[in-house]
């Protein structure tokens, strides 16, 4: 599933190619002919994510909102239009662009009160401006849930998907089985501080990178990570295969519906 990062680099791009530009929307696989007609001909005004939620306002108070899930694209072409393939549910275009969603969980047109009750049920987005870290750290620490799963609720933190979950509770040397009650917020401050680095990083670049200067490929002389992630990480998909901090092989378990990696020498039982 794509994490926070992605959605807001898509509405970057979306507003590169369309904002401020009178656009053709359609559904060519018919699933969604109704919204598209509430969109069509419309100005598409602004495209901006909360968390993994994607809102795409256009004139006239409608508001294409959009959560991709597990499987939903949404690709952007700047060039001439050519006929859809497979099963697009949303087709924008204007002048020499245009964008087709596929797959998505959640693609519906909602009012402007629709999208801030939507908003209102989700916790911080640390990639928003005016996002406050305390707010999560409220929720996380009345709760005697684990920091792992905690990580995973969007409605403590926005955005947070299973690589960042990992690696922000590696980088701080976390437990991830800890209850959240037991974190200190002294860690939680500088936790919420990294990670919306990490994140405005994974913004501009396209990818999650998590490793320090001291533990990159070139720096540790070894290969660089091959697979669809892309980017640079500690324990990440990184089963069985040793830690590059201390050399214990890492472990995997599944919380949250989603396999959680870690160390545990540098992420032992009770860290905080």
């Amino acid at each position: 599933m794509p994490e926070g990062h992605t959605l807001h680099r898509l509405a970057r791009d979306l507003n590169d190619l369309f904002a401020g530009e009178v656009v053709r929307a359609s559904s060519p696989q018919g699933r969604f002919d109704q919204g598209a007609a509430l969109l069509d001909g419309r100005v598409l005004e602004k495209a901006e994510a909360y968390g993994k939620h994607l809102f795409v306002r256009f004139a006239g108070d409608q508001h294409l909102h959009v959560h991709l899930g597990l499987y939903g694209g949404f690709e952007l072409h700047a060039e001439d239009v050519v006929p859809p393939r497979g099963q697009v549910r949303v087709r924008i275009e204007a002048g020499p662009g245009y964008a087709d969603l596929r797959g998505a969980t959640v693609c519906e047109v909602l009012t402007r009160a629709e999208r801030r009750a939507v908003i209102a049920k989700l916790g911080p987005d640390p990639l928003r401006r005016a996002a406050d870290g305390s707010a999560a750290y409220a929720r996380i620490a009345r709760s005697g849930v684990s920091v792992g799963a905690l990580l995973m609720h969007q409605d403590v933190l926005a955005g947070v998907g299973n690589v960042y979950r990992a690696e922000l509770l590696f980088r701080h040397a976390v437990d991830p089985f800890l209850p959240g009650r037991e974190l200190p917020r002294e860690t939680w401050d500088s936790m919420w501080t990294d990670l919306k680095a990490l994140m405005r990083d994974g913004v501009r670049k396209g990818r999650i990178d998590t490793t320090r200067k001291a533990h990159t490929p070139r720096a540790m002389k070894r290969p660089p990570r091959k697979d669809r992630h892309g980017g640079d990480v500690y324990v990440y998909r990184r089963a069985d295969l040793p830690c590059y901090v201390c050399g214990t092989d890492i472990l995997t378990t599944v919380v949250e519906a989603r396999n959680l990696f870690w160390c545990p020498t540098c992420q032992p039982r009770g860290a905080r």
